[in-house]
């Protein structure tokens, strides 16, 4: 069924989930997978003549920070694949929002299956925060199983 799973985390609890639930279902299926983190464009204000104006250039101290805090995540989610029997890769996609990282990676792995949380808000919280979830559903070519 599926041959190439991409699991997208981001360090929470709700994400730590997500894995469990996805790097169980590949090891059921024998199924490979692609751990992604994204770390979204660090903004910055700048004031000039004209007023506040927004950079998305970011520093190389910057960038080695968000390394880092990837790493962090994705460390021990392959562990926990390999402890699942689970053959994973991790892939960083640093400077991206989370939903464009994400429908990249799984076009450039070749997924056929993302696996991915979302918080549940609705109403008001939804529309003004935005959801990732909802846009890697409308804009995804594979199917997409949401873990809550």
């Amino acid at each position: 069924m599926y041959k190439r799973i991409l699991i997208a985390i981001d360090g929470s609890e709700l994400a730590e989930r997500g894995l469990r639930q996805g790097l169980q279902l590949a090891a059921q299926l024998g199924a490979a997978v692609d751990i992604v983190t994204v770390s979204e464009p660090w903004a910055l204000g700048v004031y000039d003549a004209m007023g506040w104006t927004l950079g998305y250039e970011a520093s190389p101290e910057h960038r080695k920070e968000r390394e880092a805090q990837a790493q962090a995540v994705l460390a021990p989610a392959l562990q926990a694949a390999d402890a699942a029997g689970v053959a994973a890769t991790t892939h960083h996609i640093p400077e991206r929002y989370a939903a464009d990282g994400i429908l990249q990676a799984a076009s450039d792995c070749g997924s056929d299956l993302i696996v991915m949380t979302s918080h549940g808000r609705r109403g008001v919280s939804r529309v003004l925060l935005g959801s990732q979830t909802i846009q890697v559903l409308t804009f995804s070519s594979v199917p997409v199983l949401v873990v809550r």
